[in-house]
């Protein structure tokens, strides 16, 4: 049987928490856990701990939020809890060099990538758009750098044509508990071997906004396909229909008919099925996306077929949606 580890947990959201739990499940012995401060949430905007702080309260954990971790104090507090090693996933704040030297094992970051692709902050989400075929989870040594710390573990899994940004952040979340369980069993024991990051194939995932995704439909089929799966749940691809804002939930290349006409503009409304929306895309306007599901101004999001039925005067083939921002 492995040594259980003394683990201090840094993170936030809820890929972060997922980890958590899969830690709280193991041999080993989270002894505090750390994440941002309470930040303003809904309506009220009244102050609500982070999923991972949740978690954390549940199981009587001790729960630290230091703003930073470069003051000598919330440095002298961390060394004072005397872990074997600190986990760190979507924290959010930057690990000065004294804190990742503290634990005698060092930090580990689970990453939600396979390095070195897509470094940084939204790697689920760029992976999808960049068409990427699979992703996956790292386990990495953490050292100074921008996610530039040798790998020690990964698991990978295929990306198809219908995942979303939703799904694929659920799947790697679980890869990421059940990696990083593996990876302090073995570093607890035989040890793990680690392995220098290659310096070709390296890319930064930017993190996302709301105004990126706004689609250009003189971009390709499969690209604006890609785009709207990606930033599924988050930050919703969208365009204006007249002078409201139609988000656009899930959507898949289409085929061109016969019937269509030739040379219209891209984000010209095609005659549409019935349980898809046709939108000619593209450069010369001779593509089509087929937009599923989507959402309207004070609706939820449906079903094409469903909205097609209930609000079909407002998806007249010829209509124009734009690509540019109205004012609301």
């Amino acid at each position: 049987m492995t040594q259980a580890l003394r683990v201090i947990f840094a993170g936030t959201p809820d890929f972060a928490a997922t980890n958590l739990a899969a830690l709280l499940d193991s041999q080993h012995r989270v002894v505090a856990v750390y994440t941002q401060p309470d930040r303003p949430a809904g309506r009220g905007r009244k102050l609500t701990p982070s999923p991972v702080k949740a978690l954390a309260l549940s199981h009587d954990l001790p729960v630290f939020q230091p703003a930073s971790l470069k003051d000598g104090d919330a440095q002298a507090e961390l060394a004072a809890i005397d872990a074997d090693i600190m986990v760190v996933v979507a924290y959010g704040l930057l690990l000065p060099q004294a804190v990742l030297d503290t634990p005698a094992l060092g930090c580990l970051n689970v990453h939600a990538s396979l390095l070195p692709r897509w470094r940084g902050a939204a790697p689920i989400q760029r992976a999808i758009e960049a068409g990427d075929s699979e992703s996956g989870v790292t386990i990495m040594q953490m050292d100074a750098g921008l996610d530039t710390g040798a790998m020690l573990l990964e698991r990978r899994t295929p990306i198809t044509a219908t995942t979303t940004g939703g799904e694929l952040h659920d799947t790697l979340a679980e890869l990421g508990g059940e990696a990083i369980v593996t990876a302090l069993d073995a570093l607890a024991s035989e040890g793990l071997t680690a392995r220098s990051q290659p310096e070709a194939g390296v890319t930064y995932a930017a993190k996302l906004s709301k105004a990126e995704a706004e689609l250009d439909f003189s971009q390709p089929a499969a690209r604006l396909a890609d785009k709207v799966r990606a930033f599924n749940p988050w930050p919703v691809a969208w365009c204006t229909l007249g002078e409201e804002r139609l988000r656009l939930w899930l959507a898949i290349p289409g085929e061109v008919r016969h019937d269509d006409p030739r040379q219209v503009a891209p984000g010209t409304l095609l005659q549409h099925d019935e349980d898809a929306l046709r939108i000619a895309c593209g450069p010369h306007g001779d593509e089509v996306l087929c937009v599923t599901q989507a959402q309207l101004p004070g609706g939820k999001a449906l079903p094409m077929r469903e909205l097609l039925k209930a609000r079909g005067e407002r998806f007249t083939a010829g209509t124009r949606l734009s690509h540019q921002e109205t004012t609301r």
